[in-house]
């Protein structure tokens, strides 16, 4: 392994005092497909584009104010893709400087609305990849595999954070016997 892949896998960097570690971080590889995962990531990282046309195509249905429109995107990609208020709120700033949308004080929230040069931008697009929609019915069985573990994971850490030390044992076990289930269906006979 060379050691930028070491040092992505790891969270190290040149630079940055000593390691601390071991002990790759799991989360982050998980999320990005990285070294020794089966196979690529589970999602792509959205483009500054994929941002704007996301807003644009949401923005289309409804006046929403910033939050509204991250929840919004996350719902319809299935969970895969939030979209950071730091990629938002700029693109919105940016639509907004070019007037393909306009902002109001609605209840003391800055509420968006989509202008008719907003929605011409959004339909001379058509319907190119939006590939941040995800309707949840993906037919690629890994993906689900990987979806469910992800699940599984954020389960489990909110368990260790607000469980009670019985709650705690008994996730220890449930997940252990989860475990085994899965190595055994890699033990069966697929002749």
């Amino acid at each position: 392994m060379d050691e930028s892949a070491r040092n992505w896998m790891y969270g190290r960097g040149p630079g940055f005092g000593p390691p601390f570690g071991p002990g790759p971080n799991m989360r982050r590889m998980w999320m990005r497909g990285g070294p020794g995962m089966a196979g690529p990531p589970m999602h792509r990282r959205m483009r500054r584009g994929d941002v704007r046309f996301a807003v644009l195509d949401v923005l289309a249905e409804a006046p929403m104010h910033g939050y509204e429109i991250i929840r919004t995107l996350e719902e319809r990609s299935g969970g895969r893709w939030r979209p950071s208020p730091g990629s938002v709120y700029p693109t919105l700033q940016l639509l907004a400087d070019e007037g393909l949308v306009t902002a109001a004080d609605v209840d003391g929230r800055r509420v968006y609305s989509i202008t008719d040069a907003g929605r011409a931008t959004r339909d001379a697009r058509g319907s190119e990849d939006r590939s941040w929609e995800h309707s949840g019915d993906d037919d690629d069985p890994r993906a689900k595999l990987g979806e469910a573990a992800f699940g599984v994971h954020e389960a489990a850490m909110q368990v260790i954070r607000l469980g009670t030390p019985d709650q705690v044992t008994r996730a220890h076990e449930a997940l252990n016997t989860a475990r085994r289930a899965l190595y055994s269906l890699l033990a069966e006979d697929n002749a």
